[in-house]
């Protein structure tokens, strides 16, 4: 027997404490739509927002990650408050607690978010966003930032690109998942 097709990974990382909801709507139900699952940090903020619009849509096939901090102090892997977001379906939960500006060092779970990702669409967010894009960058996971202005993310590292528009995002995320061998979809969404 065959096995089944892996379905890609799309991380989007962007603010904990804004929702930025069009953006997030947008992104969160073209990823289900296109057969892929969702990865983010779990947290509020667009990682709220653009899963609860992925898991809204129906017949996906798709699944909702959220990779957890810790709280500070505890490396038992107790979830750091209001971790996870009630959208999340699957939950990983890590011994990591750096996040911000700690977002890039050894004890942040950024890395666990990148590394698990076929490709990364990055939103407007702050610190953490961009040490998600540097790490994107770092360990050569295709990344894309769907931003009115680069400085949406500050610190956004020059070598990914930043699209005005959602169908550069979409062609981007496509020919990375392509790439990456897992691209299961028809270009028409769920199947």
């Amino acid at each position: 027997m065959k096995p089944p097709p892996r379905l890609p990974v799309v991380g989007v990382m962007g603010s904990g404490r804004e929702p930025y909801v069009e953006r997030s709507r947008r992104v969160g139900e073209w990823i289900a739509r296109a057969g892929y699952h969702l990865l983010t940090g779990g947290g509020a903020g667009v990682m709220a927002a653009v899963t609860e619009a992925f898991v809204r849509v129906a017949d996906r096939r798709g699944a909702a990650i959220g990779i957890l901090p810790a709280a500070p102090g505890d490396r038992a892997g107790a979830a750091r408050a209001g971790y996870p977001n009630p959208w999340v379906e699957i939950v990983v939960r890590t011994h990591l607690p750096a996040v911000g500006a700690r977002g890039a060092g050894p004890a942040s779970r950024n890395h666990l978010n990148v590394l698990s990702s076929d490709v990364v669409i990055v939103l407007p967010g702050s610190a953490g966003t961009a040490s998600e894009a540097r790490l994107a960058v770092l360990y050569g996971r295709p990344c894309v930032a769907w931003l009115a202005d680069r400085n949406d993310v500050p610190g956004l590292p020059d070598a990914v690109p930043v699209e005005p528009g959602f169908s550069a995002v979409e062609a981007f995320v496509r020919a990375a998942c392509r790439s990456a061998g897992g691209d299961q979809g028809s270009g028409t969404g769920i199947r």
